[in-house]
């Protein structure tokens, strides 16, 4: 009979118990003009489905205009999930 064997299966056991979950890696803050800046809307979104999503634009300053996505959480909440950036530059055009 392998004597490693049990030794092996415990080691593993141990080194599984020690997993979690992660949560992503970075979670996308609000920033001006977005629209759980301020705390979540008053109203729910109670038509859509869960987990549904859609985007918001909006300016930043006259060259940066900011394209976020947002998911309708089991809660009805929003979760801000994406922010794109998108300038315009004078001489160049936009970076999109």
């Amino acid at each position: 009979m392998n004597k490693i064997a049990p030794y092996a299966a415990t080691v593993l056991s141990l080194g599984l118990t020690g997993c979690t979950v992660a949560a992503p890696a970075y979670e996308v803050e609000p920033i001006p003009g977005s629209i759980i800046y301020n705390g979540q809307p008053r109203t729910k979104l109670t038509k859509s489905p869960i987990g549904s999503t859609f985007s918001h634009e909006f300016r930043i300053d006259s060259s940066t205009k900011a394209i976020e996505t947002y998911r309708i959480a089991p809660d009805r909440s929003l979760q801000l999930i994406n922010r794109r950036i998108v300038r315009d530059w004078p001489m160049f055009g936009r970076d999109d």
